[in-house]
């Protein structure tokens, strides 16, 4: 195996793809299936190389006051308020969807660590779980964040004109996040 510049731990298990976490603790973590070769793991870890060490130089260290420490989520909780989110960010999408007058494809509810929402050039949508701790007009201002980019795919004048025509006072919330995003890393 080849030497990587950071080092990792290895967890196999019964899924069916090979994933990459780096933790904001700057912890790296692969996911693979048993039955991978250690060759296949290797080579997908040289082909990430660079988006993980863009990744680790953002990592705050493990003593830092600033991270949160909380026990970990069991699966079963995760797995309920990932379906809790997914139900809510779909019955939100759609009803703002309609309202701006655009589409949009895929909903996937991850659990992103530097992102509340994404939106790809598709106009698939990620929405991070967490946010169903939040305000619900927070929720409100991503799901209208996210549409806004099927109209304009950057974050110019323009795309935050499209965010106030649907809703005017979106940078009160915009702010909430800023201020109070980390709040909801803590484990409920």
């Amino acid at each position: 195996m080849t030497r990587h510049p950071f080092p990792y731990s290895l967890i196999r298990s019964n899924r069916k793809t090979l994933a990459i976490q780096v933790s904001t603790t700057g912890q790296v973590t692969v996911r693979a299936p048993r039955t991978m070769s250690d060759s296949t793991i290797d080579a997908f870890l040289t082909q990430k190389e660079s988006w993980i060490l863009k990744h680790l130089s953002h990592a705050t260290p493990e003593s830092s006051s600033e991270t949160p420490k909380n026990p970990p989520l069991s699966d079963f909780r995760r797995s309920y308020y990932m379906e809790s989110a997914r139900k809510i960010f779909k019955r939100k999408t759609a009803v703002y969807a309609g309202k701006m007058g655009v589409t949009y494809g895929r909903i996937t509810i991850r659990e992103q660590k530097t992102r509340w929402g994404s939106c790809t050039s598709e106009g698939n949508l990620n929405f991070n779980w967490r946010l169903i701790f939040a305000p619900e007009k927070v929720l409100d201002y991503v799901v209208i964040h996210e549409l806004a980019h099927r109209k304009e795919m950057n974050h110019s004048p323009a795309f935050y004109a499209v965010v106030a025509s649907v809703m005017p006072e979106y940078k009160t919330y915009e702010k909430w996040l800023k201020d109070n995003g980390r709040s909801l890393w803590q484990n409920p």
